[in-house]
């Protein structure tokens, strides 16, 4: 294609619900100018909301962010500004009262990359490469991450069917084109023998969190990190991937870590170049692009869950980013969403959002952290599901004089787990009981059956937790009686369902051993241990 078409800056193509329900589509300007009256994203997955508030994050660290010598870009009244610490933490509440973002600065840092935001152009089309050579070719079903269909594995029920399903308008184009950069699978092929895995896209590594306000605005702000895990130091110079001479072309590059944000946040996980027919895309050419070393910890990163490997193993990371799982409630990882200790580290934006809390700068009463993952399949090939969830808590329990009653809700955590433990055991021994040698499955079931009985009344009991005035012994006396009371009247319901075979029993050899299983038995020795635990 000749000539530059589609700027993002201007054109719409970012939807979004606004504060009164209604369903639009905005420019990249547009959402930033119009934050305050947007109440999210609305795009076609939630894991797209997670990579369009990078985009603009980015777009705020590169435009507000550092520049040389320390220096920031003066909003009205500063004059010249000089970054530390305390400045900016001024700054952020500066902006957080004005209700909306300085757009002079803003558009007037844009209008000198704005070349680089045309979907089509001749040299630099946006978060594309300008030649791509040899690569993998996929049809516009591949772009389309709603589909989510590769070449050789077509969808049993297809939101789109015909030539309607190859054809993307360039709205619609541009946001796939955005988040496929981010949650890619491995199935590309390489062009040379030698070249390194860079893995899924690097937000499909990630185990995402971001804080959500009641208007983009506010969330924008709540995830606009200004000092690195709420500390004492300061993002290096701001270079997002619309500021280099060229684009990185070069097919599976490993990078070091980043000092800054904005490149962080607009990491090219791929090299794409769109491929159209008249006003419509049908399809792309992809290689794999940027990737960290396995070795190097990406602490830079402010918006993922990590996890401490047991056993470090050469050439690999000691804290990974912790991957979310499509069957477990966030509230089961509030330690890793809360704590911090020798081997635990919080989310970055947590970490932020503890210091404005902390200080006084933010006076919120809850903070409600949404997360958003794509589900991969065999070494992450394919994608194989989207799934999200959120979790609400007071925002007292990220002040530091909070911290002994974010360790009892972990213990009270750990508690839970042990007591679904029990009805899990039960589970076994009834199917046992029943003629099932294992029980494994129904062991599995009765869990999966535990954890969604429990979910809403944590989430109430989690959300209602009040650290400045709440007795924590009562607090905690109530969810045990109530956590109890709910796995022991499940109990009950799954001796009544076990059937005749179970009542009566049965004899296995086990270890060389001989065991008889009853429901009775079973039911009599998990009822006991529910009362004492």
């Amino acid at each position: 294609m000749e000539g530059r078409q589609f700027n993002l800056l201007r054109e719409k193509w970012i939807p979004v619900m606004r504060r009164d329900g209604g369903v639009d589509e905005v420019s990249l300007l547009e959402a930033i100018d119009q934050s305050a009256g947007i109440r999210d994203f609305a795009g076609e997955l939630p894991t797209m909301d997670f990579a369009l508030l990078r985009l603009l994050l980015a777009i705020l660290h590169a435009s507000l962010g550092r520049q040389q010598n320390g220096s920031h870009p003066p909003l009205s009244g500063e004059g010249a500004f000089q970054a530390n610490p305390g400045r900016m933490m001024t700054r952020w509440k500066k902006i957080w009262d004005a209700g909306s973002f300085p757009m002079g600065v803003i558009e007037e840092y844009l209008a000198k990359y704005e070349d680089r935001f045309w979907l089509f152009h001749p040299e630099s089309p946006f978060y594309q490469v300008e030649r791509m050579g040899k690569a993998t070719e996929y049809t516009g079903a591949k772009l389309n991450g709603a589909l989510a269909e590769s070449s050789n594995k077509l969808r049993l029920f297809p939101e789109r069917t015909g030539t309607s399903r190859d054809r993307l308008p360039y709205p619609e184009a541009a946001r796939w084109l955005v988040y496929l950069n981010g949650y890619d699978d491995t199935s590309a092929k390489k062009t040379q023998k030698d070249l390194p895995s860079p893995g899924a896209g690097w937000l499909g590594k990630l185990g995402p969190v971001w804080a959500c306000g009641e208007s983009l605005f506010h969330t924008l702000m709540l995830n606009w990190v200004l000092l690195p895990d709420g500390g004492n130091s300061l993002w290096g110079i701001e270079r997002p991937c619309w500021s280099l001479e060229k684009a990185r072309g070069m097919e599976r590059t490993e990078l070091n870590v980043p000092d800054n944000q904005s490149e962080l946040l607009t990491l090219q996980s791929r090299r794409l170049l769109l491929q159209t027919d008249g006003a419509q895309v049908v399809g792309f050419t992809l290689l794999g692009g940027d990737f960290f070393p396995p070795a190097q910890e990406v602490f830079a990163e402010q918006m993922t869950l990590w996890r401490k490997v047991k056993k470090k193993e050469p050439g690999k990371r000691e804290y990974p980013p912790k991957r979310h799982d499509s069957g477990r409630k966030l509230w089961r990882d509030f330690a890793a969403l809360t704590a911090q200790g020798p081997e635990l580290r919080r989310p970055g934006v947590v970490s932020w959002l503890s210091r404005l809390a902390s200080e006084g700068i933010l006076s919120q009463r809850h903070f409600r952290f949404r997360i958003a993952a794509v589900k991969y399949g065999d070494k992450d090939f394919f994608a194989d599901d989207v799934f999200g969830d959120s979790l609400s808590f007071s925002a007292s329990l990220l002040t530091d004089k909070s911290q002994e009653w974010v360790a009892r809700i972990i213990s009270i955590l750990d508690w839970t787990d042990q007591l679904v433990g029990e009805l899990k055991y039960l589970a076994q021994q009834l199917s046992k009981a029943s003629g099932d040698s294992q029980g494994l499955d129904s062991r599995e079931a009765a869990g999966k059956r535990a954890y969604f009985l429990l979910d809403l009344p944590f989430r109430e009991w989690l959300a209602g937790i009040n650290p400045e005035t709440d007795d924590s012994e009562t607090l905690v006396g109530a969810w045990k009686s109530l956590a109890k009371n709910l796995i022991r009247s499940e109990g009950r319901e799954m001796v009544r369902e076990s059937g005749p075979k179970a009542l009566v029993g049965r004899t296995l050899k086990e270890n060389n051993v001989f065991r008889r299983y009853t429901a009775a038995e079973a039911f009599s020795g998990f009822n006991r241990k529910v009362s004492i635990h």
